[in-house]
């Protein structure tokens, strides 16, 4: 079976040009082949990352951690995760390669420089677009891996709690080799037919998730102007058809001002261009999400670190501006 991101037979073989050489597989690697379930190599162990990572170990499965910032692998390690010097060492020995990375950019440079073997399972879960999820997949046709495009959609308390919905595309002979991965990670599976799916299914989701936040943000926003406490209008809506547990949540942290993050500022602003091309792409009006990224924006210029603060910030760029 051959289609997007599926290995095929003229996939370049180890060592030949193309493909860097197999690296050997490690001691700790053969160690955790001994253990329950398949090898993990967790590339990517920022918020979602270490998330993601925990709960693997909590399942019992090993783990092998890579992260451009190394102390954020070394905060993870201990008994059934690895903490590996380069993404080549982490998916030596894996069964499965899992990126979590920022953009498509920082994941085809990641997992090029893995080159893990062929026939490793790929699972894909950092939010990309429609371009990228293609160009992604010729790079797994091309290393001869077996691509999983799989988003999730939760933020870091799902993650870490294996609570994540997964939105998983590829071919059907991966579930049963993904199967005790999905269960350490998430409450519910969606497969949802060939690589490329998921992502498309996730910039349909994180589209609601912005409008809903910005929404949300110019109700606080506005009930503040009127001369109002923002917290009546939670009561409003508390219990009734109206109420919607997530949009309580970043509420609270916007009316207290308090921005930890569960999903960065600078992550919504990115994946509000990501959405914005599948708007075009699709023939669909681009005006709700065009206005969303109008007020993260806003909101980026009047953070300290867009990075460092939760996307429920963006009721800084609806606030009235000094004077």
């Amino acid at each position: 079976m051959t289609g997007p991101g599926v290995a095929e037979p003229s996939s370049p073989a180890p060592g030949t040009p193309g493909r860097p050489a197999a690296q050997p597989e490690p001691d700790a690697a053969r160690r955790h082949r001994g253990a329950s379930g398949p090898v993990v190599a967790v590339l990517g162990t920022g918020g979602m990352g270490s998330g993601m990572a925990r709960s693997l170990v909590r399942a019992g499965l090993p783990v092998r951690l890579w992260n451009r910032d190394p102390a954020k692998a070394r905060a993870l390690g201990g008994p059934g995760a690895v903490v590996c010097g380069s993404p080549a060492e982490a998916a030596a020995g894996a069964d499965v390669v899992l990126t979590v990375l920022f953009d498509a950019g920082a994941v085809e440079e990641v997992v090029r420089r893995a080159a893990p073997a062929p026939g490793t399972l790929w699972l894909q879960s950092s939010t990309v677009g429609l371009e990228d999820v293609d160009r992604l997949a010729g790079v797994a046709r091309e290393l001869g891996l077996v691509l999983v495009d799989c988003p999730v959609q939760g933020t870091r308390k799902p993650a870490e709690e294996g609570q994540l919905v997964l939105l998983a595309s590829g071919p059907d002979d991966a579930r049963p080799r993904l199967a005790p991965v999905f269960e350490a990670l998430g409450r519910r599976t969606l497969w949802l037919g060939a690589a490329g799916a998921g992502t498309r299914l996730k910039l349909v989701c994180n589209a609601w998730v912005l409008a809903l936040v910005a929404g949300t943000a110019q109700s606080v926003a506005l009930a503040r102007g009127l001369g109002l406490d923002p917290e009546d209008f939670f009561r409003v809506i508390d219990g009734g058809h109206l109420d919607v547990p997530f949009a309580r949540v970043k509420g609270a942290a916007m009316i207290a001002g308090d921005h930890p993050v569960g999903f960065s500022l600078t992550g919504a602003l990115k994946d509000s261009g990501l959405i914005l091309a599948a708007l075009r792409s699709a023939g669909v009006s681009d005006v709700v999400t065009g206005a969303v990224r109008e007020a993260l924006t806003a909101a980026a210029g009047r953070v300290p670190d867009p990075a460092a603060v939760d996307m429920a910030a963006v009721v800084e760029g609806l606030a009235p501006g000094p004077g």
